[in-house]
C-alpha cells in the first residue's frame, strides 16, 4: 500500500469541504485531479471513501474513520513544520550552552542579553561544569555549545578560540615592590580551590620553577577571591579582565611580579558530527563579530 502525503491532503480537503469542486479551488488543482486522487486512495484501501450525489459527496462509515485521523494527523505535521519554521527563524526553540561559573558571570551573560534582544523566543539554558565536563556534554550531545580552558585536543569536536585572559595577583595595598615567584609563595596566597582548571594552570606553573604553592585559603569561585582580597585576607590570584572594576577604582591593586603569568585562552567548542542549530550558529556569529574579543588587555 502506497499513498503520498499530497494525496492525503487533497482526500482531507475534499472530506472537509465534502465538494471535489470547492476542495480543487482552495488547492488551485483541476476538479479532475482532485476526482482522480480519491479514486486511486479508494483503490490502494480497496473501499469507498465518497458516496457520489448530484449536488456534492458525503463520506462513507469508511470515509469518515479515515478522515477523522488523516485530519489528525495533517494537523501534527503542520505543527511540526511551524516549529521548525520558527526554529529557522529564532521565533522558537531553545539553546544549551556549557560553561564554567567564572565565565558564565562575566563574559557570559552580556552575550545572552543581546541574543535575548535579538531573539526574544529563544530559550536559553546554561549548565555551568568545569571545562572537562563541559566537553563530556558536549560528546553525549547534553548541550549545544560549550565554553571551555584551552588548549584542549578532540577530535569529535570543532574548538575554536574566542577570548583571552591574564591571571594577575592582587591586594587591597598598593605595593610598589617587584616580587620573585619564591617571595609570593611565601605571602598568605588565596587561590581557587585543586579542582579548578584555572588553579591546576597556577600550581604546574609554579613547580615548573620547583615552588610548591600552600594558599593560606581555597575558593570556589571568582568574585570571592575579589571579595576575601579586598577584606584584606591575603593576595589573590584572579582574572585581570574579570576584576577590572576592581583595580580601576582601586579597591584593589596588582601586585607586580619578575615577569607576568601566561596569557591563557578560552574557546568556544561544538560537536563535529551534528549539524548545528540556528540559535547554535547564531550565538556564535555574536560572539565573533564582537570587537571585545580582539582587544589586547
Amino acid at each position: 500500500m502506497y499513498i503520498k502525503l499530497e494525496q492525503y491532503k487533497i482526500f482531507n480537503e475534499a472530506a472537509t469541504t465534502l465538494s471535489f469542486s470547492i476542495a480543487a479551488r482552495n488547492l488551485f488543482i483541476s476538479q479532475s485531479a482532485v476526482s482522480q486522487t480519491i479514486s486511486s486512495i479508494e483503490k490502494e484501501l480497496q473501499t469507498q471513501l465518497f458516496i457520489r450525489h448530484s449536488k456534492g459527496v458525503s463520506l462513507t462509515k469508511e470515509g469518515k474513520l479515515l478522515h477523522q485521523q488523516i485530519d489528525k494527523a495533517l494537523a501534527i505535521i503542520t505543527s511540526v513544520e511551524n516549529q521548525i519554521s520558527n526554529f529557522h527563524e529564532l521565533k522558537d526553540g531553545q539553546l544549551t550552552i556549557g560553561a564554567g561559573d567564572t565565565f558564565s558571570e562575566y563574559f557570559l551573560t552580556d552575550y545572552i542579553v543581546k541574543f535575548k534582544q535579538l531573539y526574544p523566543g529563544v530559550k536559553i539554558k546554561v549548565i555551568n561544569r568545569t571545562s572537562l565536563e563541559t566537553r563530556e556534554l558536549l560528546k553525549t550531545d547534553q548541550i549545544d555549545l560549550g565554553f571551555l580552558n584551552l588548549p584542549i585536543k578532540d577530535d569529535a569536536l570543532i574548538i575554536k578560540e574566542c577570548f583571552q585572559v591574564q591571571d594577575i595577583f592582587v591586594s587591597n595595598k598598593k605595593d610598589p615592590h617587584i616580587y620573585t615567584f619564591e617571595e609570593l609563595a611565601k605571602k598568605s596566597l588565596i587561590l581557587f580551590e585543586k579542582s579548578s582548571n584555572t588553579r591546576n594552570r597556577i600550581d604546574n606553573f609554579f613547580a615548573k620553577k620547583g615552588i610548591l604553592l600552600n594558599p593560606s585559603i581555597e575558593l570556589g569561585a571568582h568574585n570571592l577571591l575579589l571579595d576575601f582580597a579586598k577584606a584584606g585576607l591575603g593576595i589573590s590570584c584572579v582574572i585581570k579582565e574579570f576584576s577590572q572594576e576592581y583595580l580601576n577604582q582601586n579597591i584593589l591593586h596588582e601586585v607586580k611580579t619578575i615577569s607576568s603569568l601566561p596569557r591563557r585562552s578560552i574557546g568556544y567548542a561544538y560537536l563535529k558530527r551534528r549539524t548545528q542549530s540556528v540559535a547554535t550558529n547564531k550565538f556564535i556569529e555574536l560572539i565573533a563579530n564582537d570587537n571585545q574579543n580582539n582587544i589586547n588587555y
